[in-house]
């Protein structure tokens, strides 16, 4: 076993609980992040800080300008977050998440369906990376002959996943 492998795995019940955001305006976040995704505002922090979260939650996503605060956005080739990713609970949940952001006139990045996964690419408006995401059951995943994951990436037909609002 070479040192860079954990001599056990972590716990497979180990989940990102949340993601916590520098942003440079916490007004314009929120606005995104409550009124554009619809995540419920949990806690605020005055004008510096703010908890979002879905279903009751403490907090998916912060946000804070503690270090931000009118900061410029990361200049390309630089290191950082590269997106967050948000799973949705189901297939019509995430058309649902097009929708608002059609309506609110905020442009894809891009589309894909993974195999595993169908997602919708985006930015928010400090320029972070983010992924709306449904998984496939288990079930459903590629695999190749020996069981291995067969990830793949090929266009998502977004009016086909409109039509699970229908």
């Amino acid at each position: 076993m070479s040192s860079n492998e954990p001599r056990q795995p972590i716990d497979p019940q180990t989940r990102i609980g949340h993601v916590h955001l520098k942003v440079a305006d916490l007004e314009r976040s929120i606005r995104f992040y409550h009124g554009v995704l619809g995540f419920e505002v949990t806690q605020r922090y005055g004008t510096q800080a703010a908890f979002l979260s879905a279903g009751g939650y403490h907090h998916h996503i912060g946000l804070n300008t503690w270090e931000s605060l009118a900061g410029p956005t990361p200049p390309p080739g630089t290191t950082g977050l590269y997106h967050v990713a948000i799973l949705y609970p189901t297939r019509r949940s995430l058309a649902d998440a097009l929708q608002r952001l059609r309506r609110a006139g905020i442009a894809l990045d891009g589309a894909s369906d993974h195999g595993v996964s169908q997602a919708l690419y985006l930015r928010d408006p400090d320029e972070n990376g983010i992924e709306l995401y449904w998984d496939r059951p288990q079930d459903q995943w590629p695999r190749n002959p020996i069981g291995e994951f067969a990830m793949f990436t090929q266009r998502l037909d977004l009016d086909d996943l409109l039509r699970e609002l229908e």
